[in-house]
């Protein structure tokens, strides 16, 4: 008899049913590199409502301004820089679970979570703060605990290579193009902090599944993420001047 089939998530925990036309029956392994229509209207949907809400609870951050945002100039700003940090982050870690989990021959595709997209536009419309649950991805095929690690493993570690690239062009660039540098450290920054805030070893986050399959690279991982956040950290409130 053919065990069922287990269903896992890059961020969440959540019942397949809690998403959005996930698949029924049987589901065949992803080819890899392939996106169907439905992943792709869930991630179109999902970098758009990201980038408003991070845009909107950037400029009240900015501005002092702690629910309306009256500054539409300096929104248009920050929009195409929320949008580059969305994509950097968000877009990358998403994919590269995907990837992961195609290269060892599963089913994977990105579902979005309505709820924690909802949440996180109302966040970013009336608070300076944002708490994204955009969705992620999910995978079949009975994944093997080495398997699951990596594909837990791969998320991270793309916002990790971000973060580890733009900081020193970040620290160079910073007085000789201050706009071209500005737009990297906010990269930096929200890579830096994803991975880390990823690599937390609670619930359903990812840094629990690296743990599981292994130790050591889940301390490395968490040691270069976290030193790449302090040292950007207090750098942010100059990154983003309007």
């Amino acid at each position: 008899m053919n065990k069922e089939r287990k269903v896992y998530t890059s961020f969440h925990d959540i019942p397949p049913r809690e998403y959005m036309y996930f698949p029924k029956g049987t589901i065949e392994p992803s080819k890899p590199g392939k996106f169907s229509s439905i992943e792709i209207r869930h991630l179109l949907i999902s970098i758009t409502i990201l980038t408003l809400a991070f845009s909107f609870a950037i400029v009240k951050l900015f501005q002092n301004n702690k629910f309306f945002v009256t500054n539409f100039e300096a929104l248009l700003y920050v929009i195409p820089i929320s949008f580059l940090g969305v994509i950097t982050a968000f877009f990358f870690h998403e994919i590269f679970h995907k990837f992961m989990a195609q290269k060892h021959g599963l089913w994977a595709e990105y579902r979005m979570f309505p709820q924690g997209l909802i949440l996180a536009l109302i966040l970013g419309l009336f608070t300076p703060f944002i708490f994204a649950a955009p969705g992620a991805v999910m995978f079949r095929g009975g994944a093997r605990s080495y398997e699951t690690g990596k594909i837990a493993m791969s998320g991270p570690l793309a916002n990790i290579i971000v973060a580890g690239l733009t900081l020193p062009i970040y620290l160079f660039l910073l007085f000789e193009e201050p706009l071209i540098g500005s737009i990297l450290g906010f990269i930096c920054f929200i890579n830096a902090f994803m991975a880390t805030f990823n690599l937390l070893p609670f619930g359903p986050l990812d840094g629990v599944k690296i743990i599981r399959w292994s130790a050591t690279v889940w301390v490395i991982m968490l040691i270069v993420s976290a030193t790449i956040l302090v040292i950007i950290y207090p750098k942010i409130g100059g990154i983003l001047t309007f």
